[in-house]
């Protein structure tokens, strides 16, 4: 059977006709609103469906004469994922050029049977989009490869000789289609992963709300977030109280709450409750903005990186043809002359190194990592240095419940989880679903009946147990608003502190029950994967983070890191890696929030999380398509394998078509002869660059 969709769904408010639910996936099940509503949309007597996917919120249209609020959740419960789509379709590039390989191969393997008043014309039709190339590279630049390339085309095809002529068209054309069918999948792969930001916002004018176009939105507007709402402005708090995740900004892993007089930063979701806040930034001066610029700029200057093999074929068209001609001085021998041009360094190199990386970059993409380009996997087999950013990084961003202290003897460790678990099953904030997991995992679970449970938005919530009441939440909610004294019990606090938790009080009767810490829950192979980058001869492993320094070193010696630096923004890890770059090193820096985008942009190479910030995939030369933190070292292996293999083929490609040379200019070859061999080896070096390694898993542990 297969596995449900959702592990839970609950309803948070209703009306007749509507519901809105508020739904837990599993982590393995896809996270599209697109496909959910399209599943949702399925069940018998559902009219519309709106998705949230910052929030996990669900707002259904419905029925009430065929369905209820029963049904539905169970019909939402009883879902499976569909499988993924897979586009067929090819855009009419890819079509031509598949059709012109096609072509090409028939005509070469048909060659020697066709009349030969065909032979002429088909020849030179194959050769047209290379006779382009070439005319195109001497206007603009010189004599490059593409010129001998076409050269030796028109050489052959002079001599009748056929074969070699189109070999070369076909393995050309063979290599334009391979470079651009795998450049589509990987652009189609990037497509998925972005998802387009918030176009509208709503605003506060003349004491009247407005939804408007972000880009009207004016310095002084007074600017309206709600809950799942991106802010999309800098500025100040002028009312309203809100848990805001700032993590893709700050690092911290914990939401914070925001009330009159703080700051709110673009680019941050305000996770429960509801904010006005004084637009002092707007459009590209916000902090979200800012950033996005700089990535932008970034980009460009790395985009005039150009394969080293290029550049080497084109300087060695000179020597060729100099042999060429030194051949014809000597022995005056045409034969030879033609023997010398049909072999050439060109194509095996023009070819081959591309080929590699770009059969790297597809199958990279079929285990899980989106490669931008041949250089990223350059500079990531280069890397001797690796950065991590700390949260949704190494760590998983996801709190648990690490001690339970109760301070009533009446009271066990489990009665305090049992409790606070009962008044929170129906919060979906991030510490409230920890306690309830937790919970869920006790050998002896409990539920405490209670009164209606009572949201404070940003503080905690409060019920009734046994005509006592209770309340769970933040120290400040206890202490100043339930008058709850703590002093007693400032010791443990301050220990469980200083051990870098995050602490949610519990109060009974209007004492201190008990408190409940909780920490970010490290990733499960975090360090097997420092370990095999160190086997994989990297010489530093470094943790910067936005998060508190205490949280910070206890992880940095819990996975055995080189160094660590906490508390940073944005601009500090940038200068960070400046620093380290300034020293020597090479870097490789893992990311995932808006915050990590100058840094991934400015270091060696940059490579992003997949459930990370949108511009942190954008600036990131390398994106994870799936949430493990083993792919990064999968993908500095298959780097590694990458470069050993374009190195080995380079190796042979000089060694085989030098001594091709070298026999042609000695007579010891004839043309058709030195065609086969050179067309041969190319060939079979062709095939060698495509048969990239597929580093992962244990292959990856092997290299």
């Amino acid at each position: 059977m297969d596995e449900t969709w959702f592990s839970g769904v609950e309803p948070v408010h209703a009306i007749r006709g509507r519901v809105r639910f508020r739904y837990r996936r599993r982590p393995s099940m896809p996270a599209e609103g697109r496909r959910i509503c399209s599943a949702v949309a399925s069940i018998e007597g559902v009219e519309s469906v709106r998705v949230n996917e910052r929030i996990d919120s669900l707002v259904i249209r419905f029925e009430p004469e065929v369905t209820d609020l029963s049904r539905l959740r169970e019909g939402i419960l009883s879902l499976t994922a569909p499988p993924l789509s897979r586009n067929a379709g090819r855009s009419r590039n890819d079509e031509a050029s598949l059709l012109a390989v096609g072509f090409g191969g028939v005509t070469l393997m048909l060659t020697r049977w066709l009349p030969p008043w065909l032979q002429l014309p088909l020849s030179i039709a194959i050769a047209l989009p290379v006779l382009g190339a070439a005319v195109r590279d001497l206007f603009r630049q010189g004599i490059t490869s593409h010129v001998l390339e076409a050269l030796a085309v028109i050489i052959s095809i002079a001599r009748r000789d056929y074969f070699a002529a189109n070999t070369t068209a076909f393995l050309l054309a063979l290599g334009e289609y391979l470079e651009h069918s795998i450049q589509r999948r990987s652009d189609d792969l990037l497509k998925h992963l972005m998802r387009p930001g918030d176009t509208e916002v709503w605003v506060e004018r003349d004491g009247v709300e407005l939804l408007v176009d972000a880009r009207q939105v004016r310095t002084g507007d007074t600017v309206i977030a709600a809950t799942g709402t991106v802010i999309p402005v800098d500025g100040t708090v002028l009312g309203g109280e809100a848990l805001v995740n700032e993590s893709t900004m700050t690092g911290e892993s914990v939401p914070v709450t925001r009330r009159r007089g703080d700051t709110a930063l673009s680019g941050t979701l305000v996770q429960e409750g509801r904010i006005r806040i004084y637009a002092e930034r707007v459009g590209r001066h916000a902090a979200a903005a800012r950033i996005a610029d700089f990535v932008e700029h970034s980009l460009e200057a790395k985009s005039n990186t150009q394969l080293e093999a290029a550049r080497l074929a084109d300087r060695l068209v000179p020597m060729v043809l100099g042999l060429s001609g030194g051949t014809w001085v000597v022995s005056q021998d045409t034969e030879r002359v033609a023997a010398v041009l049909q072999a050439d360094y060109s194509c095996a190199l023009k070819l081959a190194t591309p080929v590699a990386f770009k059969s790297a970059m597809y199958r990279a993409g079929q285990s899980g990592m989106l490669v931008k380009g041949a250089t990223a996997l350059e500079k990531l087999a280069e890397a001797d240095t690796f950065v991590f950013d700390k949260t949704g990084t190494l760590s998983s961003g996801q709190l648990q419940v690490t001690d339970s202290i109760a301070f009533d003897s009446q009271y066990t460790s489990e009665d305090l989880i049992n409790m606070a678990a009962s008044v929170e099953e129906h919060y979906f904030h991030p510490m409230a679903m920890a306690v309830v997991e937790a919970a869920e995992r006790l050998p002896h679970q409990q539920h405490f009946n209670h009164k209606e449970v009572e949201f404070i938005v940003a503080h905690g919530v409060a019920s009734s147990i046994e005509g006592r009441r209770i309340v769970v939440g933040s120290r400040h909610f206890l202490e100043e608003h339930e008058g709850i004294d703590m002093e007693p019990f400032s010791a443990v606090i301050e220990r469980l502190r200083n051990d870098g938790k995050t602490l949610l009080y519990i109060g009974y009767g209007g004492e201190l029950l008990g408190v409940l810490a909780l920490k970010d829950t490290l990733r499960s192979n975090a360090a097997a994967t420092v370990q095999r980058l160190r086997q994989l001869g990297v010489g530093r492993v470094i943790m910067l983070t936005g998060d508190q320094p205490e949280r910070a070193r206890l992880m940095a010696e819990h996975l055995g890191l080189d160094d660590y630096r906490a508390g940073l923004m944005p601009e500090d890890k940038a200068l960070a890696l400046k620093n380290l770059a300034g020293e020597g090193a090479r870097i490789a820096f893992v990311g995932d929030g808006i915050n990590d985008a100058p840094a991934l942009s400015g270091a060696h190479v940059g490579m992003a999380m997949h459930h990370g910030a949108d511009v942190a995939r954008l600036a990131a030369d390398i994106t994870l398509l799936e949430d493990d933190i083993a792919r990064v070292a999968d993908a500095k292996a298959l780097a590694l394998a990458t470069r050993g293999l374009v190195d080995s083929n380079f190796k042979l490609t000089v060694g085989l078509n030098t001594g091709i040379l070298s026999a042609a200019a000695f007579g010891l070859l004839n043309p058709v002869a030195a065609s086969a061999l050179h067309n041969g080896s190319t060939i079979g070096i062709l095939l060698r660059a495509l048969a990239a390694p597929a580093v992962t898993g244990q292959a990856a542990r092997a290299a």
